[in-house]
């Protein structure tokens, strides 16, 4: 239907943290109680987003993806060797099982969880890692989700990396994308995606040297958003408003009602 189709354009663009707020929207202003036919669209979201789950009765994050999905609403946790069901309207996990990996490159795989864990925890307030093989079992996929949201402060935002890696041909491909959203009496949202390729590493590269070239691809990402940053502080932002009123002095905001405003604020005399 075409009204769904614009629904879910509405759920599949909605930004970090904010999915629940999508939907609440949603149901307000069509006054439907349920949007089961939207499950489609809730699916696509939390697998391109990566979304992240706590699994019932414990305090460890799993991801959803596409790489660990087993079909039928289900997903799969190397590190917790478990498998779990996972609502995708809700973002709810649950029907927790035991799952065993298998996969010629399953040794690898949790080489480079264990290797990879140590470099997140180094350089990510918060995040969820995920290693899994792919569906042909002839690559690996690293998939790492970073959320910080302050609804409080109107600013929510996401760092999403994938990265597949051969085995046989040492490739590293996939990318990085940023996500932040600030709606303080406005409404800013900065979207990057920054493709990845590179040839650093030799072939039989083990789980410490794939961990290493992601951590360099990463950090020098990570300089590039800090120029660029400044670079619109100092000159596009810059241009839009003034620091400050012609006066060359700070509005003190407490006194602003003794203000005349055309006067004292703009540097006229009184007539």
């Amino acid at each position: 239907m075409a009204n769904d189709a614009a629904l879910s354009s509405f759920i599949e663009s909605a930004p970090p943290g904010e999915l629940s707020n999508v939907a609440t929207a949603i149901k307000s202003i069509t006054g439907q109680s349920s949007l089961d036919s939207l499950n489609p669209a809730f699916q696509k979201y939390n697998e391109e987003q990566f979304a992240v789950t706590k699994l019932p009765g414990g305090s460890d994050s799993v991801l959803v993806s596409p790489y660990n999905s087993l079909g039928d609403g289900r997903y799969y946790d190397v590190e917790s060797n478990s498998s779990f069901a996972f609502d995708h309207a809700t973002q709810k996990a649950s029907d927790v099982q035991q799952y065993v990996l298998e996969s010629a490159h399953a040794d690898l795989v949790k080489s480079l969880l264990k290797s990879l864990s140590a470099h997140v925890s180094e350089h990510y307030p918060a995040a969820t890692l995920g290693v899994f093989p792919t569906e042909s079992d002839s690559q690996i996929a690293v998939v790492l989700a970073s959320n910080k949201y302050s609804p409080n402060n109107f600013w929510n935002g996401r760092w999403r990396s994938l990265y597949t890696f051969s085995p046989s041909s040492a490739g590293l491909t996939g990318f990085i994308k940023v996500d932040v959203h600030y709606y303080e009496d406005g409404n800013v949202r900065m979207l990057t995606d920054k493709p990845i390729s590179t040839n650093i590493l030799a072939a039989g590269a083990s789980a410490a040297d794939v961990t290493k070239a992601i951590a360099q691809v990463e950090r020098k990402y990570q300089e590039d958003l800090n120029r660029a940053f400044g670079s619109l502080s100092e000159g596009a932002f810059k241009n839009l408003r003034r620091q400050l009123p012609v006066t060359r002095q700070k509005i003190e905001w407490e006194k602003i009602s003794g203000y005349r405003l055309g006067q004292d604020i703009g540097g006229g005399r009184a007539k």
